[in-house]
């Protein structure tokens, strides 16, 4: 067994001029590059975005109740938190192309195992395996792009591919009422399956490691010992969140992303009962104006917070203020997020007409393409001022943003139960501003918050 040790990017470029690092790949290359990773990271939006429309026929063939399904909800956004940590680790030490090999492979298997369950046992247990292996997905993809644009790109390419990975998030849902009322869910699961196979092919015939040049465990082990195992701490990322910066922008979006949780999660029993919608391709589809909403939410923001760093670069008379590139999210953090989910809220306690449906489905595009304004340059600012180990602070971020809303989704249904579905959503709006305090925060003290803990941070000279 052979263990990691991880010294910063600039001391392991091996003499390789900083600006060449972004040149090993030519302009085609590179669009090739977010091609796959889209394509690739459109798979855990699938696995996630189709399974909540038909937990009601799920209970209903496996013979348990709502909440009982409900919970695997919970269980695989667990799952997917662990999951990011244990691929964004080895993903440093191996590099990205095996690491996404050996996680689709594995959702593969999960995706069968759901297709396959008769029983609520089973079907927590392959759940937890199908969104562990798919984990990788977004961490994986948002590593390579930073691998290969510089910070002044680096936005818009992440917007791209987060807008079409978020593309699942429009479709998903429907396909998966639709499969539920029309088709089976266990059918579309196998489909999961063979999209894996599929996704696994592209990436083992076409896609190239982006690592940077010497920053592999793998190249520091002698070549005979190459096949040995190697023991990394998956855990050993969340260390980066002990940095006061780093954690503030975890837990902002964290606030975020539960605000679009509350407003989806138990959509079936708010706007279904309210409204009367029993049918799960009609429920499915309310979750359309959602994904729309988060596509346009990070292509703008991914461009937008682009010019804002070049601009607010030569404010500074050339110096890179990390920070200046959260300036984008106080749109949709100060205003869309808790407006949006605090109304929704208001409109299915007081309005029962279709009026209230469209306002609600207004609502709930607002509130994904607000999530996703402040979601974007969060995550952009974490590649930014991580460079160096960029895929394994988009796990650590991710992951223990995704322990936080698996424990607060958890709390959706009976929190709606005891205090109304309008009390729910106001404490949802409120979070949300705390969210966007928290951001202000850290653009007023965010040179001081990382002076303090340093973690590696990327410079203008290492970024």
């Amino acid at each position: 067994m052979v263990s990691e040790e991880r010294p910063l990017l600039a001391s392991t470029r091996n003499g390789v001029a900083h600006e060449s690092i972004y040149d090993r790949f030519t302009s085609d290359q590179k669009r090739w590059i977010v091609f796959v990773v889209s394509f690739v990271g459109l798979l855990p939006a699938f696995v996630h975005a189709t399974f909540v429309p038909s937990i009601p026929q799920i209970a209903k063939d496996l013979d348990s109740t709502h909440a009982a399904v409900s919970f695997s909800v919970s269980l695989s956004i667990f799952a997917e938190a662990i999951g990011a940590l244990v691929w964004a680790a080895y993903s440093s030490f191996y590099g990205r192309r095996l690491i996404y090999l050996y996680g689709i492979l594995v959702s593969c298997i999960g995706s069968c195992g759901v297709a396959m369950s008769t029983s609520l046992r089973s079907l927590l247990f392959w759940r937890f395996v199908q969104s562990f292996g798919c984990s990788g997905g977004l961490s994986l993809g948002a590593g390579a792009i930073g691998d290969i644009y510089e910070p002044e790109e680096r936005g818009t390419r992440i917007g791209i591919f987060y807008g079409a990975t978020l593309l699942g998030f429009v479709i998903a849902p429907f396909l998966g009422g639709a499969a539920a009322k029309y088709w089976s869910w266990r059918y579309l699961h196998y489909s999961l399956g063979a999209w894996g196979l599929i996704a696994m092919l592209l990436i083992h015939v076409s896609f190239q490691d982006t690592n940077h040049p010497g920053t592999m465990g793998i190249d520091k082990v002698a070549r005979r010992r190459r096949f040995h195992i190697a023991w990394v701490n998956p855990l050993g990322s969340l260390w980066l969140l002990r940095s006061p910066n780093l954690f503030a922008m975890m837990l902002a979006s964290s606030l975020m992303t539960f605000s679009g949780f509350v407003l989806l999660v138990p959509i079936a029993y708010t706007l279904g009962v309210r409204y009367g919608i029993t049918n799960e391709a009609v429920i499915g589809a309310c979750f359309l104006p959602n994904g729309l909403g988060n596509i346009i939410g990070t292509l703008v923001a991914g461009h937008i917070s682009d010019i804002v760093v070049k601009k607010w670069r030569v404010r500074h008379e050339g110096v890179w203020y990390p920070e200046d590139r959260l300036r984008t999210a106080w749109i949709g953090g100060l205003f869309m997020v808790p407006l949006s989910v605090g109304a929704s809220g208001l409109l299915i306690t007081y309005a029962g007409d279709l009026i209230g449906l469209l306002l609600n489905l207004l609502c709930i595009f607002l509130n994904g393409m607000g999530v996703d304004l402040v979601l974007n340059s969060i995550a952009v600012y974490n590649l930014d001022v991580v460079q160096s180990r960029n895929t394994e602070i988009m796990a650590a971020y991710a992951a223990a943003r995704s322990l936080i809303t698996s424990v607060g989704t958890a709390l959706i249904i009976p929190s709606i139960e005891r205090i109304g579905v309008a009390g729910t959503d106001i404490v949802a709006a409120i979070l949300a501003l705390v969210g966007q305090g928290i951001i202000f925060l850290t653009i007023r003290y965010g040179d001081r918050m990382r002076a303090s803990v340093n973690v590696g941070f990327s410079t203008a000279y290492t970024n």
